[in-house]
């Protein structure tokens, strides 16, 4: 059990790794960044499964798809207004 949350938390650590090189295109950030979730979420059923608290990671996945409509909805309006995902090319003045 142990070694199956530390796994998790270097999985975690090579996704924060991974979100700071892979910075160019949001859609790619917004990939990254649903992939830590996933990973904070299995260690979250792992910790809580030890004290029968399961439903807790039930919550924390409605949020986290909540999390992501948000991202996915902000990445088509940006897209609709500036015509791509780079975040060079993205100004915050135009909005």
């Amino acid at each position: 059990m142990f070694f199956d949350i530390m796994f998790y938390f270097q999985v975690f650590f090579m996704v924060m790794v991974l979100f700071t090189l892979l910075f160019k295109h949001i859609l790619m950030v917004l990939m990254v960044f649903e992939v830590a979730v996933m990973t904070v979420g299995v260690m979250m059923f792992f910790v809580n499964s030890l004290v029968g608290l399961e439903f807790f990671v039930i919550f924390y996945m409605v949020f986290s798809v909540c999390e992501s409509v948000l991202g996915i909805a902000l990445l088509v309006l940006i897209v609709r207004k500036s015509g791509d995902d780079m975040y060079f090319s993205f100004n915050m003045s135009k909005f």
